[in-house]
């Protein structure tokens, strides 16, 4: 069972737009919890194979995937954030362009 602030964080990355990404932070901050951006992770690490939440939109607050750049997740998370216009430059985004709600 989700606890409130789960909860929270699963409707805000719902919410992500379509070309846009939100860091692990800015999720914890607007679910109520600024400190909380790990907690953010380990709820990313848990949702079910077949989850329709956007989670490939969210990022570190450097603008990088938070996947190993070799592996099969971090080739999935660019490729799956490229077919949405986002811009990647040296494995980062420019979270002045991207970054939603700011």
């Amino acid at each position: 069972m989700m606890d409130e602030f789960e909860l929270r964080v699963h409707t805000i990355i719902g919410a992500i737009p379509y070309g846009h990404v939100a860091t692990y932070g800015q999720i914890a901050k607007l679910a109520g919890q600024a400190n909380y951006s790990r907690k953010v992770g380990s709820i990313l690490k848990t949702l079910p194979k077949d989850s329709k939440l956007p989670w490939y939109r969210v990022i570190n607050a450097q603008g990088k995937i938070s996947f190993p750049v070799d592996s099969s997740k971090f080739f999935e998370q660019k490729e799956r954030l490229e077919n949405e216009g986002v811009v990647f430059l040296n494995n980062k985004v420019s979270l002045k362009k991207f970054k939603w709600l700011d």
